[in-house]
Formats: C-alpha cells, sequence, structure tokens
C-alpha cells in the first residue's frame, strides 16, 4: 500500500491512502490536530499527500481483547465492546463512506487498503472495510497474500471462492508479497491459480526485511531488533508492555549505526543494557501494575539507583513519576504509586490532549504531567539525574535531539557516540522510494494502471461454492 502510494505518485498521479476501519495503537497526529492510524500516516507520506482524518476516518485503540476505544474522523468517539461493535456498525459505516467519497472528489486515484481478510463470512452483511467498500465505490479489488506466513495459494484460492458472485466480480488478480527465493520455483504455483481462478497474478515481491518504518501494531515487535557489527555499540533495550503503543518512537534510535535496539520483558536484559526505554502504553496503570509483577519495576530501580539510564515517553514518562491519579475512571479510576524515579504527578483528564507541539513531535494522552519537584530540562517532560521523560512522541526523529541525547548516554556508558551521519526524513524517504522501485521492477505496472483506470474486468468467472449464504448478484 505505502509502495503503491510513493510509485502513482512518481508517476505525477495525485493519489490518496484509505483504510475504512484500521485497529492500531500506534497512531499520529496529523498536523490540524486529528488522531489517525500511523499506517496512514506514512502512505499519506508516501504519496506527497497532507495527512488527514479522511483517510482513516474509524481507528480502534484496543485496550483488552474485547474492549476498544473509538476514533471517529480524527477525535475521540467512545468505547465500544466486540459485541456492541456489531450494532454499531451503521454509523461507523457512514462516515467511513462518506470519507472515501470526499477523498475520491479531491484526488485522481484513492488507494485502499482492507483490515483483515475480506473474507469475513461472519462479518460481510454489515462490513464496510473490505468488500462492502469495494462494492460502495465499485473499484477494482487485488488481493495481496503474504507467503512468510504459509499457505498463500490456499489463502488466495479460497478468499475468491467463499464470496459471493457480486463481490467475487471485483477481485482482479492477486500480487504475492515477501517472497524469499527462486521465482521460477514458484511460477507452476501461479498458473494453476489463474487456472482455478481465472485471474492473473500481477507479480511477486520479494523479501525487503530492511525496509520496515512506521509499523501499525504490536505484531511486528519481536522483528524489530536492529544491530550494527562494527565495533562496541550502545546496548538500548525497549519494555515490551503488554498494551505498547506508539512504538514507533524507537525507529530513529535504530537506524542508527552505533546501536543496538530491542524489545524485551526480560529483567536480567533491562539490568544489563546500556539505556532503557519504557514507550507509550495504551493502559498505562494496568502496565504499570505488569511491571511490578515481573520484577522489570525493581530491575528498572536498580539500575537507576546504578546510574544507569532510563528513558520514558508519554506513557513510559507516567510510569516513572511518584503518582497517577485517575478520578474519572479513564482507565479504571484509583490512585496508583509510580516508579517514583521522576519528581512528577500524572492525573488523567477527560479530553485527549492531540497536539503538534515541534516539527517531529506529537501528543497523544489523556494523562496530564506535573513536575512536582527540582528538575532539568528535556523536551516535552524533565530530566532527574540519569532518568528522562517527555511526553511528546516522535522527539528522537529529530536528528539534533537525538544525537544530544544519545551522545549523553554513550558517555555514560563509555561507548560512541553518534557521529551525526544519519538524517532520520532522508532515510525514511530513501526506503520510501525503494518501496515504490520494487512495484516498478516486480510488478505489472501496465495492467495496475489498466485497472486504476478502467476499474475491474468484465466477464471472470465465478469460482464456486461462492459463500455459504443466498448470492446478491452474478457474475456478467
Amino acid at each position: 500500500m505505502t509502495a503503491l502510494c510513493r510509485w502513482l505518485a512518481r508517476q505525477g498521479v495525485r493519489v490518496a491512502p484509505f483504510k475504512a476501519q484500521n485497529m492500531s495503537n500506534n497512531s499520529m497526529v496529523c498536523a490540524d490536530g486529528a488522531e489517525i492510524g500511523r499506517a496512514q500516516w506514512i502512505q499519506a507520506v508516501a504519496a506527497g499527500a497532507e495527512p488527514e482524518a479522511a483517510m482513516n476516518p474509524v481507528l480502534l485503540k484496543p485496550g483488552s481483547d474485547r474492549r476498544s476505544h473509538v476514533v471517529l474522523m480524527g477525535e475521540p468517539w467512545g468505547e465500544l465492546t466486540a459485541r456492541g461493535f456489531l450494532t454499531e456498525r451503521a454509523e461507523l459505516a457512514k462516515a467511513a463512506f462518506a470519507a472515501y467519497d470526499d477523498l475520491a472528489s479531491r484526488y485522481d486515484v484513492v488507494i485502499s487498503e482492507g483490515a483483515g481478510s475480506p473474507t469475513e463470512i461472519n462479518l460481510r452483511r454489515a462490513d464496510y472495510v473490505n468488500m462492502g467498500l469495494a462494492q460502495h465505490a465499485q473499484a477494482p479489488v487485488v488481493v495481496v497474500g503474504d507467503i512468510d506466513r504459509g499457505g498463500v495459494f490456499a489463502s488466495m484460492f479460497g478468499t475468491v471462492a467463499l464470496l459471493d458472485a457480486a463481490d467475487q466480480r471485483l477481485i482482479s488478480g492477486f500480487v504475492v508479497n515477501k517472497f524469499r527465493g527462486d521465482v521460477s520455483l514458484l511460477q507452476p504455483g501461479i498458473d494453476m491459480l489463474q487456472g482455478v481462478t481465472g485471474r492473473p497474478t500481477y507479480g511477486v515481491i520479494p523479501w525487503l526485511p530492511d525496509l520496515w518504518l512506521d509499523s501499525e501494531d504490536a505484531l511486528d515487535v519481536p522483528a524489530r531488533r536492529a544491530s550494527s557489527t562494527e565495533g562496541e555499540v550502545l546496548t538500548i533495550a525497549v519494555v515490551r508492555f503488554p498494551r505498547i503503543s506508539n512504538f514507533t518512537d524507537l525507529d530513529a534510535l535504530a537506524v542508527e549505526p552505533t546501536t543496538s535496539v530491542f524489545f524485551t520483558a526480560s529483567p536480567a536484559e533491562v539490568r544489563d543494557a546500556d539505556l532503557v526505554v519504557l514507550p507509550g502504553s495504551r493502559a498505562t496503570t494496568a502496565d504499570l501494575a505488569w511491571l511490578r509483577s515481573t520484577g522489570l519495576a525493581d530491575a528498572v530501580a536498580g539500575r537507576v539507583a546504578a546510574g544507569r539510564p532510563v528513558l520514558g515517553i508519554c506513557g513510559g514518562y507516567q510510569l516513572l513519576g511518584e503518582s497517577i491519579s485517575d478520578p474519572l475512571g479513564v482507565e479504571g479510576g484509583g490512585d496508583h504509586r509510580g516508579l517514583g524515579l521522576l519528581p512528577v504527578a500524572t492525573e488523567f483528564g477527560a479530553e485527549k490532549v492531540l497536539a503538534r507541539p515541534a516539527p517531529t513531535a506529537y501528543e497523544i494522552h489523556h494523562g496530564v504531567v506535573t513536575v512536582t519537584g527540582e528538575a532539568g530540562e528535556f523536551p516535552g517532560g524533565c530530566r532527574s539525574g540519569v532518568v528522562w521523560g517527555t511526553i511528546w512522541h516522535g522527539l528522537l526523529d529529530d536528528d539534533a535531539a537525538r544525537r544530544a541525547f544519545l551522545t549523553e548516554v554513550a558517555g555514560l556508558a563509555g561507548k560512541a557516540a553518534p557521529d551525526g551521519s544519519v538524517s532520520f526524513a532522508a532515510l525514511r524517504e530513501s526506503r520510501l522510494d525503494r518501496l515504490a522501485d520494487a512495484i516498478d521492477e516486480h510488478l505489472d505496472t501496465a495492467a495496475l494502471l489498466a485497472l486504476i483506470e478502467g476499474g475491474a474486468p468484465a466477464g471472470v468467472p465465478f469460482v464456486p461454492p461462492g459463500a455459504p449464504t443466498e448470492p446478491v448478484g452474478s457474475v456478467d
């Protein structure tokens, strides 16, 4: 999706990304204060478009397995349970379709990303994210299969075969993503897939492990371990909270050649790292209790007593303070004792703070942090000894701020400081261009442009058995 946005933009096309509904705790604040999924934000950056709420009209931020906070058109809307979601979909769908229509009226092309599978037959009647959106827009659909997860041909065939005739009519072809190896070995399967579905595969994108950026959800965390093999690097342990959010803050640290960044829930690794980062959290007080139950709180306190540095970002900053008060029950209520490593107190308010206080920095939080004792200055927060805290996400995307912070941390650890050669913004742009290069090199771009210009091809065959309900239409 990001690659397609950059590729089309390079062709001179005015393109906008769209995802009717995203479920992610990684989000971003647009210039106008609207909150959208981080993935849609980076897709807009790739497209050269100004990120806006219409690109991700419904954002679900899970607080538990059965309950999510809903952001509607960039603003807090309320809480939703898994079962309640089935009854509230009509209102969300109305907003999503209106947002799509608005973008379509202002851009040459809108590239829409689904969520989950297009063949969620248990949810199809109320779907507005996958085939429901495709029907609304009468848009051609390309099914992208992640071969790294296994079973890609069965998945792509089954995706078509379990849709009713009207939905199948919009399925135009396939793309295989994250392939490792010799494509010629895959070709017989591609040919057979076309034989049984009547639809082509537009190409095979290779595995590009070094191009991760601005991830959507915590499923990406295990793979996010960046390291250098040259000399003694600065080891940075990021505590993996159960409800971790906005961990894209660590991308900028991971691209420095003098650092090794890894996510962990091990007290030993927290004790031994040169720097420990407490990242954002979707449920701060619950993750505070988890820190204590796992022994991680003691490990963090022990390293501070030994003069070893700790950084807290947003929720992690709040956890490092003296207290967290929740009088309105935003996170369940009550007063909670913090880790006591920074002289600050947090109180949760009803209004969510959404702000862009600096060029790379943004704020997304309910907790208002007040400095209660003597502390040094740090952008968006404060510092006490070897403990830093900031309410700002994205602070370390700023090259000067990141270099100044890492230089001091490296001095404490006796390790090499960054030399200032890394531009995070330039690196992000180069990665976006490399993604677009992959589209140029590995996909049938002429066929994709024909889909964009002409819509789904007529006469594609129906693949039995179809949806396990009465088909709502027939194939031409």
